[in-house]
């Protein structure tokens, strides 16, 4: 195991040890999970259906199905927040908070729910 002061490489940025490394997602219908992120965020997963891992350029993420807790928190990075918005009502998801931009450094975010009630957040990067 590295030590603490060692830095790993994620997708050519650097991160500190305890950087999120791989997300978890936790629905009813992995198929569905498949097509609301690969519409909205240009998802591809592995395998044909079902149960499967996606490759965002950054971190894996695993998506499980057949488990109502509907669990995933995590912010993804868009160019054009008010788009990714508009996208996300079309795909039947919906806004869970305001719009927030306090902090100028972190850019503007909200938090959604997607098409299955899985809680996460949408960002878009000062600049």
């Amino acid at each position: 195991m590295a030590d603490s002061a060692h830095i790993t490489e994620l997708s050519g940025d650097s991160a500190h040890r305890g950087a999120p490394s791989y997300i978890e997602l936790c629905v009813d219908d992995a198929d569905k999970a498949r097509s609301f992120y690969g519409a909205l965020l240009g998802w591809t997963v592995r395998g044909d259906k079902g149960p499967g891992q996606a490759s965002t350029g950054g971190l894996d993420v695993g998506i499980h199905d057949r488990d109502s807790s509907s669990l995933l928190e995590v912010f993804f990075t868009v160019r054009d927040l008010d788009s990714a918005m508009a996208r996300l009502t079309e795909l039947g998801g919906q806004r869970v908070s305001e719009v927030h931009a306090e902090n100028a450094a972190f850019g503007t975010w909200v938090e959604c729910r997607d098409d299955q009630g899985v809680r996460f957040g949408l960002r878009q990067p000062p600049g």
